[in-house]
C-alpha cells in the first residue's frame, strides 16, 4: 500500500514539473519568437517617426495606449477597490446585495469583449454622444475590468489576518481607520497584482476598442478624438500590410512586451514599497 502511494506521488510530481516546464517553455518560445523578429525589423523611424503610408510609425499608438491605460485604471481601480472593501468588510454575510453583486461580476467576466464593444459604441458613443473617442474606449474597457479587480481585491483583503483588525480595534481605532490604515495597506500586494492583470487586459484589448476608440492613425488632440492603441495598430498592420505589415506587427509586439515589462516592474516596486512602509 505504501509503495503504491509513493508511485502515485512520484507520478503527480512528474506531471507538476512537466506542466511547469511546458508553461515556462511556451512563454519563453513566444517571447523569443516575437523579440527576435521584432529586433530584425527595428527602426527608430517606425517607433518615434511621423506616421505615413511609407512609414507606418507607432508613435501615436504608444501615446494613445498610455493615455488609455491611465484613464481606464483611473475609472475602474478606485470603484473596484471600494466595492471589494464593502463586500468584505461592511456587507453582512449572506446579504442579498453581496449575492447580486457577485452574480453581476461573474456575469461581466464571462461576456465576450466584442459585446462590450458593441454596448460601448451604442451607449457611450451614440447615446452620450462621445462617438469614436478615447473616452468611449476607456469607459467601455473600465466596465470590462471591474470583475477582475473586484474579485482579486476581495481575495487579497480576505487574506489579511483577523489579528490585524482585532489589534486595531483593541487600540481604539474606528472601523473606517482600521480598514484603510491597516487592512487595505496589508492587502496592497494583491491589489497591485490585480491592477497588473488589468493593465495587461487593457494593452491586449482589440475587439472592444475597434468598436469604441476606433482605428484612426493620428495623435489624439483631446479625449474626444479617435485613434488606435498598439494592439489595434498591430492587428491592422497584420491584416492590411502584407509582408511589410507583418514586420511592423512584430516590432509593435516587441514594444508591447517592453511596455508590459516596465509596467510590471513599476507596479511590483510600488506594491512592495507600500507593504514595507506598512510593516515599518
Amino acid at each position: 500500500m505504501a509503495s503504491r502511494k509513493n508511485v502515485f506521488s512520484i507520478i503527480l510530481k512528474v506531471f507538476v514539473y512537466l506542466a511547469m516546464g511546458v508553461t515556462v517553455l511556451s512563454l519563453a518560445g513566444i517571447l523569443s519568437y516575437i523579440l527576435v523578429n521584432g529586433v530584425k525589423t527595428f527602426k527608430w523611424s517606425l517607433i518615434f517617426g511621423k506616421f505615413s503610408s511609407q512609414n507606418p510609425s507607432m508613435s501615436f499608438a504608444i501615446v494613445t495606449t498610455c493615455v488609455t491605460i491611465f484613464l481606464t485604471l483611473l475609472m475602474a481601480a478606485p470603484l473596484s477597490v471600494f466595492c471589494a472593501v464593502y463586500l468584505t468588510e461592511y456587507a453582512k454575510r449572506g446579504s442579498k446585495i453581496v449575492r447580486y453583486v457577485r452574480l453581476a461580476t461573474e456575469t461581466l467576466a464571462g461576456i465576450p469583449s466584442i459585446v462590450f464593444g458593441l454596448f460601448g459604441a451604442i451607449f457611450f458613443g451614440t447615446v452620450l454622444g462621445f462617438g469614436y473617442s478615447i473616452l468611449t474606449g476607456c469607459f467601455t474597457v473600465a466596465i470590462m475590468l471591474l470583475p477582475v479587480i473586484i474579485r482579486q481585491t476581495e481575495e487579497a483583503i480576505k487574506a489579511v489576518p483577523d489579528l490585524y483588525r482585532e489589534g486595531s480595534y483593541g487600540l481604539g481605532a474606528s472601523k473606517l481607520r482600521t480598514v484603510f490604515k491597516i487592512v487595505v495597506p496589508s492587502a496592497a500586494p494583491g491589489i497591485v497584482s490585480a491592477i497588473i492583470l488589468s493593465m495587461g487586459r487593457i494593452i491586449g484589448e482589440t475587439a472592444a476598442l475597434i468598436f469604441t476608440l476606433g482605428s484612426v492613425a493620428q495623435l489624439p488632440g483631446s479625449l474626444l478624438d479617435s485613434s488606435r492603441t498598439l494592439a489595434v495598430h498591430m492587428y491592422i498592420a497584420t491584416r492590411d500590410g502584407g509582408a511589410a505589415g507583418r514586420e511592423v506587427a512584430f516590432l509593435t509586439g516587441t514594444v508591447l512586451v517592453f511596455i508590459i515589462f516596465l509596467m510590471n516592474v513599476a507596479a511590483s516596486y510600488i506594491g512592495g514599497k507600500v507593504g514595507k512602509d506598512f510593516e515599518n
